[in-house]
């Protein structure tokens, strides 16, 4: 055998496959393609003309779902596409990309508009309906046109569904109940957006006319001021109309009678300056609680009268304590601080005692005086000290005149005769509170039993 016969023929698979490894297959070539297609702004709105022509021929919601996956898709290349930028400089330029958004955003709303109508929609109408009914203050004649509003629309789902909804009542309440029962009801009857489309119109329809039907009905806020107050009765309390203005004479009257509530009707109704200060007076003369909330809210607005009428209450306002506090530091304003101080004296809670006792040195000689007189309404033994070092020492002889009555409201022996060493004083006021101080430890002495 030859040498040429001795050699092996060569092994050529591994560059058989080295070369088929570099041969591109069908896949590659197809994924290289794409990626050379450019996306432009033309491409795209080609892509958008295809959506808009499926979105026109479109038919049931399987459609439409198919559609919005296209415009999905159209959305996602236009975020990565490299689109050319418009010269900053030229108001004039087009824009693609803005363009193409705008085109996209145009189709999603035409393609939501396209959908449904769906059973939901028809639930979202009876539910807002029930809050009007529930959340709406109406008129006596607002109340019976409700009612008839919605024992039309039960009706109506009746007739639609085949259902049995009633109104058992012409209460709130039972309206509201009929509202839930006609919702339970086109939930239950399971409706197709595309099978039942004819049966979802009817209803929405029918809630169009719920909707319509309570907005037409008479609300409070429909009325003016005087129908308003006429329906409450404010002017039943005059025999007539002929003093002028009627509404001052009648919350005259009504003040006169104790009603609190009547006063506080016309502050809300009336919204003349001179009005609602006299209401607001009215409830200062009058010391009722019962408009603890309106004027604690007032207050918290550093109202003054508010604060005033607050005081007036006494013990009735003791919740307002905390908020009155934080007004003693407000040097500031003097006639806050004076108002404030008074009131709480008046409440006479001793959770102020130490804030106004630190108020008995504050510079404004004017103010102090009411410090030390709302101790005294307070009487809280704790203040003795500093309303005895007020007498002996400040310069004001209304302030210390002012300490020396507020240790006779607290009337104890250490409070009477801390006063009562200033007989001989060469102001007249303090004189006189301490002389009268000396008369009550005296009294004191001839209660006191004998041994």
């Amino acid at each position: 055998m030859s040498d040429g016969d001795d050699e092996t023929p060569e092994d050529t698979s591994a560059e058989t496959q080295s070369d088929a490894s570099e041969e591109p297959t069908d896949a590659e070539e197809s994924t290289d393609a794409e990626a050379s297609e450019e996306i432009t702004a033309e491409s795209l709105n080609e892509r958008l003309d295809a959506v808009e022509e499926d979105l026109e021929a479109a038919e049931t919601e399987s459609d439409l779902d198919a559609v919005e996956s296209d415009l999905d898709d159209v959305e996602s290349d236009l975020e990565a596409a490299d689109l050319p930028e418009p010269d900053e400089d030229d108001d004039d330029a087009e824009d693609p990309r803005a363009d193409l958004e705008s085109r996209v955003s145009d189709l999603r709303e035409d393609l939501e508009s396209q959908r449904g109508p769906y059973a939901e929609d028809v639930v979202d109408d009876i539910e807002s309906a029930k809050s009007k009914v529930t959340e709406t203050r109406w008129t006596e004649r607002g109340e019976g046109e409700i009612v008839d509003v919605v024992e039309s629309f039960a009706a109506d789902v009746n007739e639609i569904l085949d259902a049995s909804v009633s109104v058992d009542g012409d209460s709130e309440e039972d309206l509201a109940a009929a509202l839930d029962d006609a919702a339970d009801a086109v939930e239950s009857a399971s409706l197709d957006a595309d099978d039942d489309a004819d049966t979802i119109a009817a209803l929405l329809e029918a809630t169009d006319d719920l909707e319509s039907g309570l907005e037409d009905s008479q609300e409070w806020d429909d009325l003016e001021t005087n129908e308003k107050l006429q329906a409450e009765g404010f002017y039943d309390v005059l025999g007539h109309y002929k003093d002028f203005p009627p509404e001052l004479s009648a919350l005259k009257e009504w003040e006169k009678r104790g009603r609190a509530d009547m006063i506080m009707l016309a502050k809300d109704s009336l919204q003349s300056e001179f009005m609602q200060e006299y209401c607001m007076d009215a409830f200062v003369r009058m010391a009722d609680p019962s408009v603890f909330d309106e004027m604690h809210q007032l207050a918290q607005r550093r109202d003054k009268t508010a604060i005033k009428a607050l005081g007036r209450m006494g013990s009735g306002a003791e919740d307002a304590v905390e908020t009155l506090v934080e007004y003693v530091d407000t040097d500031s304003d003097p006639a806050l601080q004076k108002v404030t101080f008074k009131a709480l004296g008046e409440i006479g809670s001793s959770d102020a005692t130490q804030a106004i006792a630190d108020k008995l040195v504050m510079d404004n000689d004017n103010v102090r005086p009411y410090a030390a007189r709302a101790l005294g309404l307070i009487g809280d033994t704790r203040a003795v000290k500093p309303l005895s070092d007020t007498l002996e020492s400040d310069e004001n002889d209304t302030v210390r005149a002012a300490a020396a009555w507020a240790l006779r409201q607290i009337g104890t022996e250490d409070a009477l005769e801390a006063a009562a060493d200033y007989t001989d004083e060469r102001s007249y006021l303090v004189q006189h509170e301490a002389e009268l101080a000396r008369d009550s430890l005296g009294d004191a002495d001839a209660d006191a039993p004998t041994a």
